[in-house]
């Protein structure tokens, strides 16, 4: 009890008046996704001048390179004062069970967060009943786009199902498109999977898969494994070398039809490439998936041993604010994790999103540390670097298992 005073009594003095200090925040957010990070930032400064901010960025796939530094420093004792996660499994099942993480009950409720933020985000980011992370964001993963004129002049539409894709690679590829489809490095190619299980399987059977209910030994996985096979067969084959942004460029010039990303993929058109939507790109589910929303969120939490902790809170605050969200996510790309969130500040491909998030049926990713924990998430790379190369569905199927039951996931 008494320790909870004090943590109220904490907070409560964290006003602008008397903030001052440091504050270090670290993330993977650099280059096309730096605007956004930079209009947090500066809604940080202008709340609470007094406070240098250090920008600790770590930039390199989607977040990699930034967990093994993050890994090192929290291990080592010397923590930041808020870092970066995906929302879920990839902080929970890391950090909090590791107890190294503050439990934020007390500023969800002191910012009324528990009204504003809807009940699956919130339990998604919960442990024991507390929550350990403040969502910034939404991100959508299951998303296909595309050039509409350059859809138009093949004589071609988007694919509604895995299947029909196939067709549409092949009618592609005799109108000399030599990749269909482009991907990038190797996690953008587990991004694309995470669709293609789910298109093929149904979300149903995706949530089984992630509760134990699904052996990835199954027949349905092993046929979904062949299904990705074959969608890798239509892709460019320098995808290793490649980032997500390189691979979205090859959409805008033509080369590739299309490509499998979450929408973050919309703030890079928008923001970097100054295209509209609709007209410089298009969007449509990923095959199989209309109706479903395969969701990510980016959080932030508070590490224990934070050294300028009264400022950490200030930016967690900032965070989950609908100032905070309503400057983040339109140049993300993101829709705000709040449900007031101003949608006139928001574009065409965000105001959809928002509308599919409120209508259908959420699934969590897995490649994002939605529903599998870290042990699970950064070893299955390899497996999926080992199938592209060989395209044997069956010892893919029995590896992932084994993952599965090392990870805790399955028995």
């Amino acid at each position: 009890m008494k320790k909870a005073l004090l943590l109220a009594a904490a907070l409560a003095v964290t006003t602008s008046a008397s903030a001052a200090g440091k504050l270090e925040i670290f993330s993977w957010w650099s280059g096309d996704e730096g605007p956004a990070l930079e209009a947090l930032i500066k809604l940080y400064k202008q709340k609470y001048p007094a406070v240098t901010v250090d920008n600790a960025t770590v930039s390199g796939g989607a977040g990699t390179n930034a967990k093994a530094v993050l890994k090192t420093r929290m291990l080592g004792g010397t923590p930041p004062d808020s870092f970066q996660a995906h929302a879920g499994q990839e902080l929970i099942g890391t950090w909090v069970v590791a107890g190294r993480m503050e439990d934020l009950s007390s500023l969800f409720k002191s910012e009324g967060w528990d009204k504003v933020f809807p009940k699956d985000l919130v339990k998604l980011i919960s442990q024991g009943g507390k929550p350990w992370s403040v969502p910034v964001n939404v991100h959508r993963s299951n998303v296909m786009w595309y050039n509409p004129a350059k859809l138009k002049a093949w004589g071609v539409t988007a694919p509604k199902t895995w299947p029909e894709f196939l067709k549409t690679c092949s009618t592609l590829k005799a109108k000399g498109v030599a990749a269909p489809l482009v991907v990038g490095e190797n996690w953008t190619q587990q991004h694309l999977w995470e669709s293609v299980m789910i298109g093929t399987l149904g979300s149903a059977n995706w949530e089984n898969l992630w509760a134990g209910k699904l052996k990835f030994t199954d027949p349905k996985v092993v046929g979904a494994f062949t299904t990705f096979g074959k969608v890798m067969d239509c892709a460019n084959k320098d995808a290793s070398g490649l980032s997500w942004q390189q691979a979205s460029d090859r959409i805008i010039d033509g080369t590739s039809a299309f490509n499998v990303m979450g929408d973050w993929a919309a703030g890079y058109f928008t923001t970097t490439k100054k295209l509209a939507p609709n007209t410089g790109f298009g969007w449509a589910p990923a095959p199989g998936t209309t109706k479903t929303f395969v969701m990510l969120a980016d959080s932030f939490g508070l590490p224990k041993g934070a050294k300028d902790r009264a400022e950490a809170i200030n930016w967690l605050k900032v965070l989950g604010s609908k100032a905070g969200q309503d400057a983040f996510n339109p140049l993300k790309g993101s829709i705000a994790a709040r449900t007031d969130s101003d949608l006139s500040k928001y574009n065409t491909y965000s105001k959809s999103a928002a509308a599919d998030w409120k209508s259908n049926k959420i699934v969590g990713s897995m490649v994002h540390g939605a529903v599998a924990p870290e042990s699970f998430t950064s070893a299955f790379g390899a497996i999926i670097d080992q199938f592209v190369a060989s395209k044997n569905s069956a010892a893919a199927a029995a590896a992932a298992q084994q993952l599965a039951v090392r990870a805790g996931i399955s028995k």
